[in-house]
């Protein structure tokens, strides 16, 4: 009885350090902004100076004709 006691509670160590010491698993995430996303984090760039006023127009440009 006593050797059934400690199979089970080696069977329970084991299972709860089974998961101990692996690699985490990565996430895989993918980002995809909307071209209306990308269109106002453009303009709000602009708007703080961040961009000239001819980079928002090439930028906004090329974001429109990428969509087409």
């Amino acid at each position: 009885m006593k050797r059934v006691v400690n199979l089970a509670v080696l069977a329970v160590c084991i299972v709860a350090l089974s998961g101990c010491g692996r690699e985490p698993t990565p996430l895989n995430t993918v980002s995809s902004n909307t071209i209306g996303q990308e269109l106002v984090d453009l303009k709000k760039a602009f708007d703080s100076n961040v961009i000239t006023e001819k980079e928002y127009q090439a930028q906004r440009k090329a974001i429109l004709d990428q969509n087409k």
